[in-house]
């Protein structure tokens, strides 16, 4: 499962003449987009198209919904901003929703193009998604660029990566292997095809809209903003490159990579984290964009042990990208990389858990900004992920497909190294992460001021 990597200059160079499309997935940006400057390098008529999905809401086999409200709101406006972008430059972002598989070659034929551009996602369904349009007779030219760094630059073959994550950071450190820097919006999005008018009349959705199935989701509680860590449905906070080029300035701006270290676990308000997760899940905001101003403020500021760790968790993220590349459909097994046995699971828990009703109140407090915001903190992620498996034996998949169901910075590579980390049927040698609940307690809501502002109303 070897990623793409970008044409050679002499490829890019080659006289632009065919109708393209070029299908958002998780890059929902123009900036440092490489695989759509190659498709605006290759096209003379250019469609662009983002795909939600018409099954979206069905339930999953652990009786939850694969997406929810959150996760459709913070979508729908990073699509607006997208739009609007698009727009800037004479171009136009086409809504549909259904499969990709069957709308892509549909879309094709009418427009006459045989060639899709996409991102290159190393996960399962991802890839099959390629798989099957490729089956359909299209050239589905795809190409990695999610992480910080190049695969193609590290000293070893995505099958050697270390198993390990400090033996990994360490060899990238000695080597000093570096990102390339962001590449800059193409200069120019070619013409859209002749006949978008009347696909888009067929076809498309208003862009910004929110999937029809949302309309039989959970209603967004109006109050979450005053509470929420990450309060999306303002303006501050919304979806799309807009917003999240704003709060990377802001945030280094106000120095507060300075003393990210000493805040990162916190579990309450908008400043304790970078805050930068929901905006690189959706692609609105790049690693190496967010790096490129990591690296500005230090030369301009200094670096300390603080601006050093939003490295280290920027490698994090690449790290459990790379697994995918070295182990694909197996980190979706039930015993994961282990030869454990099949994990046990109750439903009445799984189903207590999530409904924050376990009784162990940092637990359930955890669950309920989850569940009513969309977002919750790393570090309680850890302590409610680490209740579920190890304390009511629930299988880590029923949480995995929970959390991607709630979080508006759901990414399916972090996800699931995540899980998979906590649960011991990962890389790490530990078997599996236990949290005891009155020790987190004590050194992260020493006051139960956490406990207090989450628990039942």
């Amino acid at each position: 499962m070897n990623p793409s990597l970008p044409l050679a200059a002499s490829d890019a160079a080659a006289s632009p003449s065919a109708t393209l499309i070029y299908w958002f997935r998780n890059d929902l940006r123009l900036d440092d987009n490489p695989a759509l400057i190659q498709a605006c390098q290759q096209a003379n008529n250019l469609l662009l198209v983002y795909c939600r999905s018409s099954t979206a809401w069905q339930m999953t086999r652990w009786n939850v919904p694969r997406t929810s409200a959150h996760r459709q709101q913070f979508l729908a406006s990073t699509l607006a901003d997208l739009a609007i972008q698009l727009k800037s430059h004479d171009s136009d972002l086409l809504e549909v929703e259904g499969n990709p598989t069957a709308l892509l070659p549909v879309l094709a034929r009418a427009i006459g193009a045989t060639t899709v551009y996409c991102e290159e996602i190393a996960a399962p369904e991802e890839q099959e998604e390629v798989a099957a349009l490729r089956a359909a007779g299209l050239t589905v030219k795809t190409v990695w660029q999610s992480s910080l760094l190049d695969p193609a630059n590290l000293p070893f073959v995505p099958d050697a990566l270390p198993d390990v994550f400090s033996s990994f950071r360490a060899t990238v450190e000695r080597h000093r292997v570096l990102p390339p820097p962001p590449l800059a919006t193409p200069q120019k999005i070619p013409a859209l095809p002749p006949a978008y008018a009347a696909v888009a009349e067929q076809w498309g959705a208003a862009s910004g809209a929110i999937s029809s199935g949302f309309a039989e989701a959970e209603a967004i509680e109006p109050q979450a903003g005053t509470r929420s860590s990450f309060p999306y449905l303002s303006s501050r906070f919304s979806g799309g490159a807009s917003a999240a080029a704003e709060h990377v300035r802001q945030y280094f701006d106000r120095q507060l990579a300075h003393t990210y270290k000493q805040t990162r676990n916190g579990v309450t308000g908008v400043d304790y984290s970078t805050k930068f997760s929901p905006w690189l899940a959706s692609g609105a905001l790049s690693a190496r964009t967010a790096y490129a101003a990591l690296k500005q403020f230090e030369a301009e500021h200094g670096a300390n042990d603080s601006t050093y760790w939003i490295w280290f968790e920027l490698l994090w993220r690449d790290y459990f990208r790379l697994l995918h590349l070295k182990y694909g459909v197996q980190l979706y097994r039930a015993q994961g990389l282990t030869s454990l046995p099949q994990p046990s699971h109750n439903t009445r828990r799984f189903d207590a858990w999530r409904e924050a009703r376990t009784g162990e109140p940092l637990v359930d407090a955890g669950m309920a900004e989850l569940r009513i915001t969309g977002y919750v903190s790393n570090r309680l992620r850890q302590i409610v992920a680490s209740y579920l498996v190890h304390d009511l034996g629930c299988d880590w998949r029923a949480g995995a497909a929970w959390f991607e169901a709630q979080l508006i910075d759901y990414d399916v590579y972090s996800n699931q190294g995540n899980w998979l980390y906590i649960a011991g049927r990962g890389t790490d040698p530990r078997s599996g992460r236990r949290f005891n609940l009155q020790k987190q307690a004590r050194e992260y809501d020493a006051d139960g001021a956490y406990r207090r502002l989450w628990s039942a109303r």
